[in-house]
């Protein structure tokens, strides 16, 4: 039942000027290719620096439409390497209508769907609720010539519920493109914290649903345009899991990669024999996670 397939992902510290981003994405994403990737995964909201650390209406120019120059830049990536690529972009919709949204291509350029982010964060540095809407696409996961991809986004990570649908709808793995940090006057024991629970979170969704899990963050030191903070240090660490929650891959915390691992997709359906978790779900008893809190 093995069913190898050969996953690339891009961990990179970003600049200020978009098409430098994109730039050098595209070198990575060309070496993956040469290398064997057959799917390329990218982290959240690539082409540009984290602009959510602040609220400013100027950073909306940002956004792009869906299609436009922008996702032309990328579906012609997918036609010369031939590749399924995984874009995170700041999606235009309509004016004064944004999304944080996932594209993703087709080895022939085409748009094989989206995603919208689910959930929104509105933290200290992370005011995601000023600029993007919340998804409404649901979760579905996206059909591809590679397999069913359920790609979601960022804060998407740390909801059982969104990963748990994404595989009762089908999905071969888990896909998590991730912006995620550490604010600089967190002391050394918080941030162990924190990135262990990051891990820890996904590796549990890995093997709660025998799936396998990519999460790809970014790397590097942002500063805060508004001088509020000191700027996020993104911590890196991008994962790959197999579905009973084992590395299969790790990148460091403070160096850029681009890096090919092969991922069994046949092996979940060996892991879900052993620990049958859907089959043993409870479903006539769980009506109340559709109440926000049981009093």
């Amino acid at each position: 039942m093995k069913k190898n397939l050969r996953v690339g992902i891009i961990q990179q510290a970003n600049t200020d000027l978009p098409d430098d981003n994109r730039r050098r994405i595209a070198d990575k994403i060309r070496r993956l290719a040469a290398d064997g990737a057959e799917l390329i995964v990218n982290q959240e909201l690539h082409d540009t620096l984290y602009f959510c650390q602040t609220e400013s209406t100027g950073l909306c120019d940002y956004a792009v439409a869906i299609p436009s120059e922008s996702t032309e830049f990328y579906a012609s990536l997918a036609r010369e390497t031939s590749t399924v690529i995984v874009v995170s972009l700041f999606e235009r919709r309509a004016p004064g209508l944004y999304h944080n949204t996932a594209v993703v291509f087709e080895k022939d350029g085409t748009i094989a769907g989206k995603y919208r982010k689910m959930h929104i964060p509105d933290d200290p540095a992370y005011y995601e609720k000023f600029y993007f809407t919340p998804g409404d696409l649901g979760f579905e996961p996206i059909d591809t010539s590679v397999g069913r991809l359920g790609v979601l986004v960022c804060w998407d990570q740390w909801y059982p519920e969104a990963a748990r649908l994404m595989a009762l709808r089908g999905a071969e793995l888990l896909i998590y493109p991730t912006a995620i940090g550490w604010e600089s006057s967190d002391t050394p024991d918080e941030q162990a914290r924190q990135l262990d629970a990051w891990v820890t979170v996904q590796r549990g969704h890995a093997v709660a649903n025998g799936l396998p899990v990519i999460a790809v963050n970014r790397i590097g030191h942002e500063p805060d345009p508004s001088g509020m903070t000191n700027g996020i240090s993104f911590w890196g660490n991008s994962f790959v899991a197999g579905p009973q929650g084992e590395f299969l891959f790790r990148a460091p915390s403070d160096s850029e990669i681009a890096e090919v691992i092969d991922v069994d997709l046949g092996w979940s359906e060996n892991v879900r024999r052993w620990w049958p978790f859907l089959r043993d779900r409870r479903i006539d008893a769980y009506g109340g996670l559709t109440s926000r809190f049981l009093d």
